[in-house]
């Protein structure tokens, strides 16, 4: 199975989908970063999902969005998780001064919003996580770009 949809109806689905998806991605993580680039538009839920997976995955604070740092770090349970916000990128480049491609070791989970502005430095995505409003809701699709992402999709 390569692709995934899920229905969506309110916040609080939104962030146990979130827990379920780390709880997943745990039991596939490999010997390297599992990526995942968010796709919507503003308010569309993106950092309300990634709340869900950081706390998923064992976090107890404030889960902030990082617009204006580009990136939050969280150290949980021996593992790095990355969550990037590319929203105010200007230029790609940037991503290169901050030293971007140390984010992307093994044992991290790296969580991307607006990754189509870092396009030409980022790595690929194992998983594309695509969030549509659908009435009042939305509706995520999981689309997999490699074995990994399947891998996640076909456990979830």
């Amino acid at each position: 199975m390569n692709e995934l949809t899920q229905y969506i109806p309110d916040e609080s689905t939104m962030l146990r989908f979130g827990k379920k998806l780390a709880e997943t991605i745990l039991k596939c993580h490999t010997e390297r970063a599992v990526i995942l680039y968010f796709n919507g538009d503003l308010g569309a839920g993106k950092t309300t999902l990634t709340r869900g997976i950081v706390q998923g995955l064992g976090f107890q604070g404030n889960v902030k969005s990082p617009t204006y740092t580009l990136v939050e770090e969280y150290n949980i349970a021996g593992k790095m998780i990355y969550h990037f916000d590319l929203y105010r990128l200007a230029d790609p480049e940037e991503l290169e001064f901050m030293g971007i491609r140390d984010y992307f070791a093994k044992d991290s989970i790296c969580l991307i919003e607006w990754a189509e502005k870092g396009d030409g430095i980022l790595p690929p995505a194992d998983l594309l996580v695509n969030i549509d409003y659908y009435d009042d809701a939305r509706n995520i699709t999981l689309i997999a770009q490699n074995a990994l992402g399947g891998q996640i999709i076909q456990q979830l």
